[in-house]
């Protein structure tokens, strides 16, 4: 259920924050709503870089607004008094902010101070905050002061991601010593606590061997233990001992499965992000307005009401063409309905006079701004569409997708990506690149050296920088044995219903293009085309593709979640490797730290990947979590990761370590 969605847990504890940390449900006044005899509070909400991202991933102005908050601003800006309003801080707990906030108290900036730190301030740092704040005299302006845990972005109900930039590069690096390795792992640990302390679960916590998740995993373990034994409150996360009432946190590392990081999609959110820049459910893109030449720069915001997103984004990239124009149509029968009850197609020609009339006039108003708001998230998602229409085709996106999933080891799959290499695109370079690092990690045996010097000579040819290939052999000879029989993906049902990581069937495709025309003819329909310009319907288009859908299928990382979760129903092999998983239980605060773990299943579970996540592995996870619409015990997956990396990013990364 969203509302008890990670997101939804996060922005209750937002919204917590803004009402001075009084639980909003006792309070029943907002500037949308009546005053009911209580008196809003005006105030000030103070934030840093981190805290803004924070933030802006989950509300707007508009819900700010609702909560009081008239003013917003950086901490490091300089800021006019506001003697008479109280300010709320909400900051990472750095010495530098805090000096900031001792400067704004000697100033007299505001009426009170209200305090929250994104996450645990250390002892030092509070008794320092304290003895100036003595020092100066000002103890009676400050109000509260509050550790929130809540130090990570979350961009959709379930994915969260601790923006920690380049953390598979400084893991893996022969330059980084291990005092900077252990000091990464100790930062990924605190973000980790964040999140579950918000989720209010102490998990059990099971993490691959011999990486730095073993590393965060036993920092992780100590800091729970820690907050058990210290903490009067810690009965509150503590549920039951029946391991489907826990949590399970799973910990792996990104070398589990490098493919998922440079695959391609054809899922419209995947799609989205690879293509376009996507930051804090914010879509930055080009778009060309109709009769323009020169595209324009444009950003949509993804918000929780979205429908269209929410309902659309794990859904093939034709399904979303397709649904946008029913959206459309619904919406013209809507704002139809309404003007057909006041007997006019023009409100000027209404009586004003009359009782009808007066009624219709109020029924119309009140369903304008819901209506405007539809039209808005539709015209919105046009433009997306439209926009994405000339990437596919100009890149050829849809057949490098198809070839990642055709068998590798034929010859005929090899021959089909050279035909690729033959076609003097410039722009997909690194797609032709992505799709062989893919093919090199996915055959059972090694590619024939023919075939790869070919490929080698291609790149040079171009004279495209493709030092990625090199780590990539190399984590090819590494690959140890447990992880490939991981690499054998499983179906997830047998129908295609519209939901989820769903696979082209590349042996009813008649040749690679399909895929290609299908995108070109979309593009007439789109190009240039929002709100209700479109014409015509395209489903005749969508049919084309429609018996290329096929099975889905799990990914590494989803199998490995199977066998941690539900092992009645995993393989054989994935249990194998799943066993050797380290096992910690931060409640059990005598005896051994660690345990022989046992098969157990778990219906909830956070999944955190060390070195880079991907929405791929998060619709994967989520689509096997939600399973088909018959299942009883649906389990619930958090995906997490260091930070959630474009192919394009990802590709920079690994070529520094070659």
């Amino acid at each position: 259920m969203e509302n008890d969605s990670l997101r939804e847990k996060q922005v209750s504890v937002i919204e917590k924050l803004l009402m001075f940390n009084e639980d909003p449900k006792n309070i029943q006044h907002d500037l949308t709503s009546d005053f009911n005899n209580n008196e809003l509070v005006w105030k000030v909400l103070i934030l840093d870089r981190k805290s803004t991202g924070i933030i802006s991933s989950v509300l707007r102005v508009n819900d700010l607004l609702k909560k009081g908050v008239t003013v917003h601003t950086s901490i490091k800006q300089s800021r006019t008094p506001l003697p008479d309003v109280p300010a709320i801080y909400f900051v990472q707990p750095t010495k530098e902010n805090i000096d900031i906030i001792i400067q704004d108290l000697s100033n007299d900036m505001y009426s009170f101070f209200y305090i929250n730190f994104t996450s645990s301030i250390s002892r030092d740092l509070l008794e320092y905050f304290a003895k100036e704040v003595a020092f100066k005299g000002k103890c009676d302006k400050i109000k509260q002061i509050f550790d929130q845990y809540l130090d990570f972005i979350v961009t959709e109900p379930e994915l969260f991601s601790l923006e920690i930039d380049n953390a598979y590069y400084q893991l893996n690096s022969t330059t980084s010593s291990e005092e900077q390795i252990i000091n990464l792992c100790d930062e990924i640990a605190k973000g980790l606590l964040n999140a579950i302390m918000t989720i209010d679960s102490i998990p059990i916590i099971r993490a691959q061997k011999g990486g730095a998740a073993e590393i965060v995993a036993q920092k992780l373990d100590s800091r729970l233990r820690d907050y058990v034994l210290n903490t009067k409150n810690s009965g509150d996360l503590l549920p039951s001992s029946q391991s489907l009432e826990r949590t399970v946190l799973i910990l792996l590392d990104r070398n589990i499965d490098l493919k998922s990081m440079l695959s391609h999609s054809l899922f419209y959110e995947c799609l989205v992000f690879d293509v376009f820049t996507m930051a804090r459910n914010t879509i930055t893109f080009q778009y060309h307005k109709e009769n323009e030449a020169a595209p324009v720069k444009m950003k949509v915001d993804i918000e929780p009401k979205d429908f269209f997103w929410r309902d659309n984004c794990y859904l093939p990239f034709p399904d979303a063409v397709e649904n946008v124009e029913n959206e459309l149509n619904k919406y013209k029968q809507e704002a139809e309905e309404v003007t057909k009850k006041t007997g006019v197609t023009n409100l000027n020609d209404l009586d004003p006079n009359s009782a009808n009339d007066t009624i219709n006039i109020q029924e119309a108003v009140n369903k304008l701004p819901k209506l405007t708001a539809k039209k808005q998230i539709i015209d919105s998602h046009f433009k997306i569409l439209a926009s994405l229409i000339p990437e596919l085709s100009s890149k050829s996106l849809d057949t490098f997708y198809e070839i990642e999933q055709e068998d590798v080891d034929q010859l005929k799959t090899r021959q089909r990506f050279l035909e690729v290499l033959k076609d003097d695109k410039k722009t997909n370079l690194e797609n032709k690149l992505r799709t062989f690092g893919i093919m090199y990690l996915s055959s059972k045996e090694p590619l024939p050296k023919t075939f790869v010097t070919q490929v080698e000579e291609y790149f040079q040819n171009q004279d495209y920088d493709c030092s990625p290939l090199k780590y990539i052999y190399k984590l090819r000879k590494m690959m140890d044995l447990s992880n490939i029989s991981l690499l054998q993906n499983k179906s997830l049902g047998n129908e295609y219903n519209g939901h989820g990581d769903n696979n082209y069937n590349n042996n009813n495709s008649t040749n690679g293009s399909t895929g290609s025309e299908l995108f070109s003819g979309l593009s007439k329909k789109l190009y240039g085309l929002a709100g209700d310009k479109i014409q015509g319907g395209v489903g005749s288009l969508v049919s084309r593709v429609s018996n290329l859908l096929t099975e889905r299928k799990t990914i590494p990382i989803t199998n490995i979640v199977e066998a941690i979760m539900d092992p009645l129903n995993s393989s054989n092999n994935n249990l194998q490797t799943t066993d050797s998983y380290l096992y910690y239980d931060p409640r059990i605060l005598r005896g051994d730290l660690t345990r022989p773990p046992k098969r157990q299943s778990y219906n909830k579970s956070m999944v955190f990947v060390v070195g880079g996540g991907n929405y791929i592995e998060y619709q994967n996870l989520q689509q096997w979590a939600h399973g088909n619409s018959e299942q009883v015990n649906k389990k619930k997956v958090i995906y997490g990761s260091t930070s959630i990396s474009k192919p394009t990013v990802f590709l920079k990364e690994i070529s520094k370590l070659a």
